[in-house]
């Protein structure tokens, strides 16, 4: 029972950082695959730690901001805050979309802790997007450390290519959709200049 607890705090504390560190789903694999646990019991323990590190997040971020950002800035990010929390349905919509992707999630909660938005309009979304990405990822893992022999031998057949093109377009879709036009003036843009 204690390497779930540790599956637990983990995913915590990884999520606990106001700047983009490693994936809780790596950490969520590392120690499936080291203690040889049960997939689901993982998922389940470490998205819950993982909601409740980005919760906290988003709890500590106005301490944080009043303390290191000017006043005004703050008063702008607070309006903005306001703003987007008449809006429920549409940021749990933009969280859930989010986190499905394999993009870190601490921008999110960052900016929202920052701009005040309250937590409930986030979190619903957030568990279930993390959830189902991190249980694609950790199933992912699991796979590869079970087949890796059989994986590289088979690497670059039709069959595989063929499998790993939705893939990629299931990623990629999400970086280039121009999110601010989406969201600002309710219009679908794609944008294919995103690289520096």
């Amino acid at each position: 029972m204690w390497p779930y607890l540790l599956v637990f705090i983990a995913s915590i504390l990884v999520d606990l950082l106001p700047f983009i560190g490693p994936p809780a789903w790596t950490v969520m694999v590392l120690l499936q695959v080291h203690y040889g646990l049960n997939i689901w019991w993982v998922l389940v323990a470490g998205v819950i730690g993982s909601t409740l590190g980005r919760y906290t997040l988003s709890k500590y971020m106005p301490w944080l901001s009043d303390r290191y950002i000017k006043a005004d800035k703050n008063a702008d990010l607070k309006f903005i805050g306001d703003k987007l929390s008449r809006k429920s349905w549409q940021i749990q919509l933009f969280v859930l979309v989010y986190t499905l992707t394999p993009m870190s999630s601490t921008p999110i909660f960052t900016a929202a802790g920052m701009a005040r938005i309250p937590s409930i309009r986030i979190i619903p979304a957030f568990f279930v997007g993390k959830f189902v990405s991190d249980m694609v990822m950790v199933m992912a893992g699991d796979y590869v450390v079970q087949n890796s022999r059989s994986i590289f031998e088979g690497l670059l057949t039709w069959q595989s290519i063929l499998t790993i093109l939705p893939g990629l377009l299931i990623i990629a879709g999400p970086l280039f959709i121009d999110w601010r036009v989406l969201l600002e003036e309710k219009k679908f843009r794609l944008n294919f200049h995103i690289w520096k």
